[in-house]
């Protein structure tokens, strides 16, 4: 997958229909907030809690884009610290009784400080090894929230239920409780997606850039590369903490079996489709990653009906079947992806947004 930077600034001189480019990417961000500000009204609740899914996972990945996109540590663990923030919050609710908004920077805090102590060791690592020893921590993270000492914080396999009723609007506004989480996931998301490009234009985004590009030049430069890949670490490991912490409000339920090794997995593939190296790649890769399985198993279940129709198949055969048909479907789409854009969908859309400004430039 080819990494795509989003600092990469586009030349300024050109203009379409009379402004900058700059001008139309301000104007694009401000359509966007005002349409996802308008969408819930109307949507169903169902609806609405996709739509906070969607932020939550955009968070997550905004994350891991930190460490993976810019900084090129791969990780196959940040399943383990969406766990530790959920958990987080589960536990603080329902054990002490702060209030759900209250956990989520404490979620983010602790995340930060576990990923911050697991990147020092895994300086170590690089590469697959790194990537094979997140892999451990994924699969890890849920035999040990199984762990029986640990029951009568975890609740064991049988998890933590949320008291939903907490998390109803406040102060008598008229929202739905699903439409109040989604606002509160984005105003959560808003200014944590500023900071993360903030960090990105700034020095230590340009030394984290540096390690990932030349590791020996930016060392050379006095970067101290221990300290900036720890921290990108432990800033990686806040994002996904925060996301953890308001999908367990979102949810009002954690358990292990939340946790899979395929979350791990879904937010990797989130980064590599939504764009390497990219703020809004991590908007992309989070719907990709909530709509593409729902929608392959949508169309799998017209598999059992026409697999006995068309084939003959028994029941059960034709359930088998489908079961398979769904990840057949998704993993078809994910190549198909790979296939045409291979720098993800923001990578596609900045080529494409710069040709049409090289068109009107001529043309012009």
């Amino acid at each position: 997958m080819t990494s795509v930077s989003e600092t990469a600034a586009a030349p300024g001189t050109r203009q379409i229909a009379g402004l900058s480019l700059t001008r139309w990417r301000a104007i694009g961000i401000v359509g966007f907030l005002a349409a996802a500000c308008v969408l819930p009204f109307f949507l169903s609740n169902y609806h609405n809690l996709q739509l906070a899914t969607v932020v939550i996972y955009a968070i997550a990945l905004m994350g891991l884009n930190i460490l993976t996109g810019f900084n090129g540590q791969i990780s196959l663990g940040h399943g383990a610290f969406y766990a530790i923030g959920a958990y987080t919050t589960a536990i603080l609710t329902t054990k002490f009784g702060v209030p759900y908004w209250a956990t989520v920077p404490v979620a983010g805090v602790i995340c930060l400080v576990v990923g911050f102590l697991i990147g020092l060791p895994a300086l170590r690592l690089e590469g697959l090894y790194l990537a094979l020893a997140t892999f451990a921590l994924a699969l890890a993270t849920p035999q040990l929230l199984k762990f029986k000492p640990l029951d009568p914080w975890t609740g064991g396999v049988q998890g933590v239920l949320l008291r939903r009723s907490a998390s109803n609007p406040p102060w008598g506004l008229p929202l739905t409780r699903d439409q109040w989480l989604y606002f509160l996931c984005l105003a959560i998301a808003i200014p944590m997606f500023w900071a993360a490009r903030n960090l990105i234009r700034g020095r230590t985004g340009r030394a984290i850039v540096a390690i990932r590009d030349h590791p020996v030049a930016a060392e050379t430069m006095g970067v101290n590369i221990a300290i900036y890949k720890s921290a990108a670490f432990g800033v990686s490991a806040l994002y996904t903490g925060v996301a953890g912490a308001l999908g367990a409000v979102v949810v009002g339920f954690v358990a292990p079996e939340s946790f899979p090794l395929f979350l791990s997995l879904s937010l990797l593939v989130g980064i590599v489709v939504g764009g390497l190296a990219s703020i809004s790649g991590a908007i992309f890769g989070a719907i990709f990653i909530e709509f593409v399985p729902n929608l392959s198993d949508e169309l799998a279940r017209s598999i059992p009906a026409i697999a006995q129709w068309l084939l003959g198949f028994t029941p059960s055969v034709a359930e088998q079947a489908a079961t398979a048909a769904q990840w057949t479907i998704y993993g078809l789409v994910l190549i198909a992806f790979m296939y045409a854009m291979p720098t993800g969908v923001a990578g596609f859309i900045r080529l494409l947004w710069s040709r049409l400004a090289r068109g009107f430039g001529e043309g012009g």
